[in-house]
């Protein structure tokens, strides 16, 4: 096998970008295998742009057809894990969408599943990861260069989403369609890349607001306050109702502070010496000196680097790491057993305000599921006219 013959499921604007990057040569080592959609329409669509890749209406037709190698799950959230587990039955590799699932449950019984079948290739949609810019975070966290981390703080609201987003389809922006609002729709990608760098809070405080500024049943106004079990805390902020939106994480340690904005530019600053031992050492006159800035000796250097985003290149750049894995062994930017840890923050935060307390991580399964059906079937009885 030379290139992976990638299956489509689900011919949206996700699934209808991948189609684009492969057909483009963007993606040298995989090829379009097959397309599949519920939606007879997109059948002309995929036979316009892609003639002569074969379109099926059921994906489980599509991985028997012997057409496919591997697939890619860009279908609604609660649809991942199932489709996942289908395909690794049958030893097809799968590339599952972030978010790996709605509610944990789901995703341990897919991640078990995969741990059972090792020689196929199991990933997930984490662009993020092939971020520059965040690859250098995370090196200088790993590399210990600001020290022990004792506060996170991102604020994350560049998601504006008008009223007329959520009125495209029934289906959006409810907890049966979709199990969630910003927190599983737009904002996955910064819940994974918060651990994947700073690591998993042990307990989760929220203060989170359902239909605060539209007109919908799941949350658009997200405050979380996350402990980390040693100490440090961190914030995360976000929402779907900032029109000028901001995008500023920052990472406190014990000798240093990391400061991204826009993921853009990153600003590191070092500390010259530990802070605790500035702390024990300085007196009050060198402290007074620091803060009139007549100090001669600088409390810290800092570094400015700045990044460019080629758009689709994260996206080309995991589903290249994914086709590889299958050819040659090539680890794994995103394996799909991470995942979880993205769905077990999501979760965290909407059982806080569910419950009106603190949680712990992990959280407790069955009651985050009875809650979440809970809402399901309210939603069900008093639908929000759109």
């Amino acid at each position: 096998m030379k290139k992976v013959r990638l299956g489509i499921i689900g011919l949206g604007a996700q699934g209808g970008a991948y189609a684009g990057f492969i057909a483009e040569g963007r993606v040298p080592n995989m090829e379009i295998g097959a397309i599949c959609d519920i939606d007879p329409a997109k059948k002309a669509v995929a036979n316009e742009k892609y003639p002569n890749v074969p379109f099926y209406e059921d994906y489980i037709e599509m991985m028997e057809s012997g057409n496919v190698d591997a697939i890619v799950t860009t279908v609604p959230h609660y649809l991942h894990p199932e489709m996942t587990i289908e395909a690794l039955k049958r030893d097809i590799h799968a590339l599952a969408e972030k978010p790996a699932g709605v509610y944990t449950k789901q995703v341990k019984e897919m991640n078990e599943f995969a741990a059972s079948k090792p020689e196929l290739t199991f990933a997930i949609m984490f662009n993020q990861r092939t971020n520059e810019l965040y690859k250098k975070v995370k090196e200088i966290i790993d590399n210990g260069e600001i020290g022990e981390i004792r506060r996170t703080n991102w604020i994350i609201t560049t998601w504006w989403r008008p009223q007329g987003y959520y009125d495209q389809s029934a289906w959006r922006a409810t907890w049966e369609g979709e199990g969630g609002g910003v927190l599983v729709n737009q904002a996955p990608h910064q819940l994974d890349l918060l651990q994947w760098i700073c690591g998993m809070p042990k307990k989760v405080y929220s203060n989170v607001k359902y239909g605060y500024q539209r007109n919908i049943a799941v949350e658009d106004e997200v405050t979380a306050l996350l402990d980390y079990g040693n100490g440090a805390t961190g914030v995360f902020v976000t929402c779907t109702h900032d029109v000028v939106g901001t995008d500023r994480f920052e990472i406190l340690g014990d000798k240093g502070k990391i400061i991204v904005d826009d993921s853009k530019k990153v600003t590191i600053k070092r500390l010259t010496r530990p802070e605790n031992e500035m702390s024990n050492s300085m007196s009050m006159q060198d402290v007074m000196k620091i803060f009139m800035g007549q100090s001669e000796d600088s409390i810290y250097t800092e570094e400015i680097l700045e990044f460019e985003s080629v758009w689709g290149a994260q996206h080309t750049s995991v589903l290249e790491n994914f086709a590889a894995n299958i050819l040659d062994g090539t680890p794994l930017i995103a394996p799909g057993s991470d995942g979880i840890n993205g769905v077990q923050l999501a979760n965290a935060i909407h059982l806080s305000s569910f419950l009106g307390k603190e949680v712990e991580i992990p959280v407790d399964e069955e009651v985050y599921l009875a809650e979440l059906n809970k809402r399901i079937e309210e939603e069900k009885k008093n639908p929000i006219e759109k």
